[in-house]
C-alpha cells in the first residue's frame, strides 16, 4: 500500500528535531494503518463477500508519502468464501518505513477479519455487510505494538455498468499514544470495457494518535481482468487535508489470483 521520496525538510534538520521526528513517525504509522484498511484497490470497502467456496488472493504492495518520509506494506491478502454471505480474510504484511534518512522494515500488523452480508439488493435495494477486523500486535517497530479492532458497515448500489459503495466505522485502538479513531469512504466504479473497470473515491480518517491530525484523500483506481484467474489492480491519489503531514500521495498495486 520500495519507493523513494523527496522530503520538504533536509534530513539533517529532521534528525536535529526529535519531537518533529516522533510526530512524523506517528503520522507515518497512521498512514500505514490506513493503507491496511483497503477494499482493493480502494481504501473504501464494499459489502460483497468472496463467492462461496472460492479464493481471492492478492499479492500487494502500497505506499504513502508524507513530510516525515514514506511508509507502506507488501504482502498477501487472502480471502475465502466460507458461506453464501460469509468471507474470511487473513492479511499478512511486511512493512517498511523511511524517515530521517533511515529504512526500517519488519512484520506489520497481521489482520484477521470476517465479512458478513446482512442485507441483499434483491430484497432491500442495497447490499449491506459488516466486516469486523482484528489487527494483531506487531513485534517490530514498523507496526503497532498493541491489538486493535475495526467495526465497520459497508453498503453498495449497482445499476448497469456503474457501482457506488461506501460506509465506514470506528477502530478501538488502545495503547501508548494511540487513540480510538473513525474512518469513512465513498467510491464509484464503472465497467468501461468487458475486462477493464475504472473508479474513484474520497476517504477520511480522524486522528489515531494523541496530538495527531485527521486526513482526507482522493483516489483513482482500476481493475484489469487478464483472464478468469489473473487480475491486475492499482490505485493512486493525493491527500487533501493535512497532506504534508499525513498523505502527500498514496499508491497501491496488486496481482489478484481467483480460483
Amino acid at each position: 500500500m520500495g519507493q523513494s521520496v523527496t522530503l520538504p525538510l533536509p534530513l539533517p534538520q529532521l534528525a536535529r528535531s526529535p519531537m518533529n521526528f516522533l510526530r512524523n513517525a506517528m503520522l507515518l504509522l497512521l498512514a500505514l494503518s490506513l493503507g491496511a484498511l483497503a477494499g482493493p484497490p480502494y481504501v473504501t470497502d464494499d459489502p460483497e463477500p468472496t463467492e462461496f467456496g472460492q479464493f481471492e488472493i492478492y499479492a500487494f504492495a502500497d505506499g504513502t508519502f508524507a513530510r516525515g518520509g514514506t511508509a507502506g506494506e507488501t504482502g498477501l491478502d487472502i480471502n475465502y468464501g466460507a458461506g453464501p454471505d460469509l468471507q474470511l480474510t487473513l492479511v499478512v504484511p511486511a512493512a517498511y518505513q523511511h524517515a530521517a534518512g533511515e529504512w526500517t522494515t519488519g512484520l506489520g500488523n497481521i489482520e484477521a477479519a470476517a465479512k458478513f452480508r446482512v442485507l441483499h439488493r434483491d430484497s432491500f435495494g442495497l447490499d449491506v455487510a459488516v466486516f469486523p477486523r482484528v489487527f494483531l500486535p506487531s513485534p517490530d517497530a514498523v507496526g503497532e505494538r498493541h491489538a486493535s479492532l475495526l467495526l465497520p458497515v459497508w453498503a453498495e448500489k449497482d445499476w448497469g455498468a456503474w457501482s457506488a459503495f461506501g460506509g465506514g466505522g470506528c477502530v478501538l485502538n488502545p495503547g501508548g499514544t494511540s487513540r480510538d479513531f473513525c474512518l469513512a469512504g465513498f467510491a464509484v466504479t464503472r465497467q468501461v470495457l468487458p475486462d477493464l473497470q475504472l473508479g474513484a473515491e474520497i476517504q477520511h480518517q480522524t486522528a489515531d494518535t494523541v496530538g495527531g491530525r485527521a486526513t482526507t484523500g482522493l483516489g483513482a483506481g482500476f481493475r484489469y481482468d487478464a483472464s478468469a484467474t489473473y487480475h491486475l489492480l492499482g490505485s493512486f491519489g493525493p491527500g487533501l487535508q493535512n497532506a504534508l503531514e499525513t498523505d502527500r500521495f498514496s499508491w497501491y498495486a496488486a496481482l489478484l489470483v481467483t480460483f
